[in-house]
C-alpha cells in the first residue's frame, strides 16, 4: 500500500498526510469526508479513485463520481488524466446527468419532450411561466420574478414535498404557488409527458423506487460511487444516491457543511448531520489541514465559523506562515468605499491573484465601470446581463427619451403606469392603441381619452416636468422621475403588491444615479449603459492569467486568491434582514461570508460602510485581542503606563456589564463613571479627566471591576 503513495510522491511530486492517506485507504462502506477550505479534497479523491483501480484492481467501469456541476465534473476529469494518463477515465457527473439517463431509460418507448435547455415546438418552461403569470395577474412577469418562480419550483421538486403541503410554503410573492399548481397540471394533461430539468430528478427517483428491473441495472453498474460537495445536494439527490449504493454501500461521501450556501436551492446540510441515521455504519473523517491560506486567516475563519451551532465540530488549521494581519475598513459611506478599492487596486501591478467579492450581483455594475475606464483587466465570474435589461432601467430610459421626443406617444404609454396619473386599465389600454401624430402626445391624449379633472392637471404638470428634463443632466433628471413624477411611490406600491424586495429596487436607482452623475446629457447616459452591457458581456467570456476577478460570494467557492477584498459588509446585505430573522438562514449568511474570507491565501479585506455587518464585527472582536496589546491601549488612552497590570479576581468579564452609568473601578485610573460607548470602545469619566478606552483591552487585561 505505501508503495501507491511513494510511486505518486516520486511520479507527482503529490505527497498526502496521515489523513488524506487513511481517506484514501478507507474504500469499502459508507464513508463520509468532511474537508475544510484549501484541505486538498480533489487531490484526495483523484487519488483514492487511482487506489482503487492501481491498487484493489477495480475496474474503471465499476466506478461512479457524482459531481455537483458540469464545471467540477470536467475538472475533475482533466486532473484523472494527469495523475492518471495510462489508466482508463472514470465515469464522471452530474447529478442531473445521472437522473437523464435513468430517466431516459425508464421512458423507453415512450414518448416526452424536455421543456428546458432548447425551445421545443413552442413549448418551453419560461413560456409557459410567463403566460400563466399574465394570466394569474393580468400584466407581465418581470425578469426577475420570473427567476424567483423558477427556484420555487425547483425547491418544491427537490425537497420532496407533497403538493398537500404546498399551501403551507412562503411564496416568493403573491400567486406562486397557483402558478406552481397550474404549470404541474398543464404538464399532467398535455398530449406527451413534458419534463423540465427538476422533473428529470423526480422521475429518476420514481424509476428506481418503481422498476425493480431497472434499479437492479443501476445498482450493479457500480461497486463504488462518490460525491463531491454533497452540502450542497438535495433531498431527492440523496435519495438517489443511497439507492444506488443500497446493495454494496460503498459510498464517499465529500463535504464541508461549513460550505453550504445553497438552501434557497433546497440543498440539505443537516442531511450531513444525520449520515449515521442513513448509514449506521458509516465511518466519518476530517480533513482539517488548511494547505491555501495563512495562519491569520486559518484561525480567524475557524473561531468565527464556530459561532454556528449546526455543524459538525471541527477545528481547522494550517503550517503556513503568519502572513498579513486581516485588515478591517469601516467607511463612511459607498462612495468612500468605493475610492479605497480603487486606490488601493491603482497601487498593484499584477491583478492575476487579486479578487473582489460581493453578495450581489449589483454590486459589480459600478466597480467595472470604474475598472474599465481606469484600464484595469478584470474578468466576472458571473456576470448578470440582467441589470441592464431591469425594467427599472428601461422605465428611466423612456422616460428620457420621451422627454427629448415628446410626440412619441407610443414610448410615453410604456411607462404611464409608473406616474402619478393614476391610470385605469381601460385607459391605459386605450393609451397603448394610439399612434404618434406628430403632435405633442398629451395634446393627443388628452383629446382621444376621457379623463377625470385631477388626471387633466396632472397631465399638465408632466407636460411641463417632461419639457423640462430636456436639457437638464441625467442624474437630475433621474431624481425629478423619482421624486415629482411619483416613481419611487409607485416602486414601493408594485413592491408590496407583487412581493418585490424594495432595496433591492432601489440599489438599482441608486446604481444608474451613479453612472449619471458625470455624464452631460441624456444622450451621453444611454450610451454609457449601452457600453457598460457590452463590456459586461466580454468581462464574462474573456479570463486571461493578468485578470482582476469579481464575484458574488457564491461563485467563489472552490477558487482561491493571494488578495480577497470582501466589499459592501452591510447589515441588511449580509446578513440581509430576512437572513437576521431566522436562525438557520442567519446561519447560511454566516458561512456565506466564510466562504468569502477562506478563498484568501495571504491578505484579506473586510470592507463596510454605513451600518457594519454584523459579521465583520465578529471577526474585529476575534482579531483584537490577538492584535492589541497593553501598548495599544496606552496609546487610545494617551497617557503612559509603567505598572504592570495584575491579575484581578473581581474583574469585569462581560462586555454587556460595560453600560452607560455604570460606576466602575480601573486598576489605574482608579473609580470613574462609564459615559459613553460604542462597539470598540468606553468612555470613562475619572476624577480629574475623561478617558477613552478599547473594550477588548479592558476585559482581556481585567482592568475594571464593578464599584457596588
Amino acid at each position: 500500500m505505501s508503495q501507491f503513495f511513494e510511486r505518486k510522491k516520486q511520479e507527482l511530486g503529490v505527497q498526502l498526510n496521515k489523513i488524506q492517506r487513511k481517506a484514501v485507504e478507507r474504500t469499502e462502506g459508507p464513508l463520509l469526508l468532511l474537508a475544510c477550505p484549501g484541505s486538498g479534497k480533489t487531490t484526495t479523491m483523484i487519488m483514492r479513485i487511482g487506489y482503487l483501480i492501481e491498487e484493489k484492481g477495480v475496474s474503471p467501469k465499476r466506478i461512479k463520481a457524482i459531481t455537483f456541476s458540469k464545471a467540477s465534473a470536467n475538472d475533475m476529469l482533466e486532473r484523472y488524466k494527469r495523475f492518471f494518463p495510462s489508466l482508463q477515465p472514470i465515469d464522471f457527473s452530474t447529478i442531473h446527468s445521472l437522473a437523464f439517463q435513468i430517466t431516459r431509460d425508464y421512458f423507453s418507448g415512450s414518448r416526452y419532450v424536455m421543456i428546458e435547455g432548447n425551445e421545443t415546438n413552442g413549448l418551453h418552461k419560461k413560456k409557459l411561466l410567463r403566460e400563466m403569470y399574465k394570466t394569474e395577474n393580468d400584466e407581465p412577469i418581470t425578469d426577475d420574478q420570473l427567476e424567483e418562480l423558477i427556484s420555487f419550483i425547483s425547491f418544491v421538486k427537490n425537497k420532496m414535498l407533497p403538493r398537500t403541503e404546498w399551501a403551507k410554503l412562503k411564496e416568493p410573492f403573491p400567486g406562486a404557488i397557483e402558478i406552481l399548481k397550474t404549470y404541474e397540471a398543464f404538464k399532467e394533461n398535455y398530449d406527451v409527458r413534458l419534463v423540465d430539468f427538476d422533473d428529470m430528478l423526480s422521475l429518476a427517483y420514481e424509476a428506481l423506487e418503481k422498476d425493480k428491473g431497472l434499479l437492479a441495472k443501476y445498482q450493479g453498474r457500480w461497486d463504488y460511487i462518490m460525491t463531491d460537495e454533497s452540502q450542497d445536494t438535495s433531498l431527492i439527490q440523496h435519495a438517489i444516491v443511497e439507492k444506488l449504493v443500497a446493495r454494496h454501500q460503498n459510498l464517499c461521501v465529500v463535504a464541508d457543511d461549513d460550505q453550504s450556501i445553497y438552501t434557497w436551492r433546497a440543498a440539505e446540510p443537516t442531511y450531513l448531520l444525520k449520515f449515521r441515521t442513513v448509514y449506521p455504519d458509516a465511518y466519518i473523517m476530517k480533513m482539517e489541514r488548511n494547505y491555501r491560506s495563512s495562519q491569520n486567516i486559518v484561525h480567524t475563519a475557524n473561531e468565527f465559523i464556530k459561532t454556528n451551532k449546526k455543524r459538525h465540530d471541527k477545528n481547522m488549521f494550517t503550517k503556513q506562515p503568519e502572513g498579513d494581519p486581516i485588515v478591517l475598513k469601516r467607511l463612511g459611506s459607498e462612495e468612500a468605499q468605493f475610492k479605497y478599492l480603487m486606490k488601493e487596486l491603482k497601487e498593484l501591478t499584477d491583478y492575476g491573484d487579486v479578487a473582489i467579492l460581493y453578495r450581489n450581483n449589483s454590486s459589480s455594475t459600478l466597480l467595472m465601470s470604474e475598472l474599465e475606464r481606469l484600464g484595469i483587466p478584470f474578468y466576472m465570474k458571473d456576470s448578470d446581463n440582467r441589470f441592464f435589461s431591469h425594467w427599472i432601467v428601461e422605465d428611466m430610459l423612456n422616460f428620457m427619451r420621451f422627454s427629448l421626443k415628446p410626440e412619441r406617444i407610443d414610448i410615453y404609454s410604456k411607462v404611464a403606469s409608473k406616474t402619478n396619473a393614476y391610470w385605469s386599465g381601460s385607459q391605459l389600454k386605450m393609451l397603448s392603441r394610439m399612434n404618434p401624430t406628430g403632435n405633442n402626445a398629451f395634446e393627443d391624449i388628452n383629446l382621444t381619452i376621457t379623463l377625470k379633472e385631477y388626471q387633466i392637471k396632472i397631465l399638465a404638470e408632466q407636460k411641463k416636468w417632461f419639457a423640462s428634463l430636456n436639457g437638464m443632466k441625467p442624474l437630475k433628471v433621474i431624481r425629478t422621475i423619482r421624486g415629482e413624477m411619483g416613481y419611487d411611490q409607485m416602486l414601493a406600491s408594485r413592491a408590496e403588491k407583487f412581493g418585490m424586495k424594495m432595496t433591492y429596487l432601489t440599489q438599482i436607482l441608486t446604481t444608474l444615479e451613479q453612472i449619471a452623475e458625470p455624464l452631460e446629457s441624456m444622450t451621453a447616459f444611454a450610451k454609457r449603459l449601452k457600453q457598460l452591457e457590452q463590456v459586461t458581456q466580454q468581462a464574462k467570456v474573456e479570463k486571461t492569467d493578468d485578470m482582476l476577478t469579481l464575484s458574488t460570494f457564491h461563485s467563489s467557492k472552490g477558487l482561491e486568491f493571494e488578495r480577497v477584498y470582501m466589499i459592501d459588509l452591510v447589515e441588511g446585505v449580509i446578513p440581509t434582514e430576512e437572513d437576521a430573522e431566522n436562525p438557520d438562514t442567519l446561519e447560511e449568511a454566516r458561512r456565506l461570508f466564510y466562504v468569502g474570507m477562506t478563498r484568501a491565501k495571504n491578505h484579506l479585506e473586510l470592507i463596510s460602510y454605513g451600518s457594519e455587518s454584523r459579521f465583520a464585527d465578529e471577526v474585529r472582536k476575534l482579531i483584537i485581542p490577538e492584535k492589541r496589546s497593553v501598548t495599544a491601549q496606552r496609546t487610545a488612552a494617551k497617557t503612559p503606563i509603567k505598572v504592570k497590570v495584575p491579575d484581578n479576581p473581581n474583574a469585569i468579564h462581560s462586555e454587556d456589564a460595560l453600560r452607560q452609568g455604570v460606576q466602575v473601578r480601573h486598576r489605574v485610573f482608579g473609580a470613574g463613571e462609564i459615559i459613553e460607548r460604542d462597539k470598540e470602545r468606553i468612555s470613562i469619566q475619572f476624577a480629574k479627566e475623561r478617558k477613552d478606552l478599547m473594550i477588548d483591552i479592558c476585559l482581556s487585561y481585567r482592568l475594571l471591576e464593578i464599584i457596588e
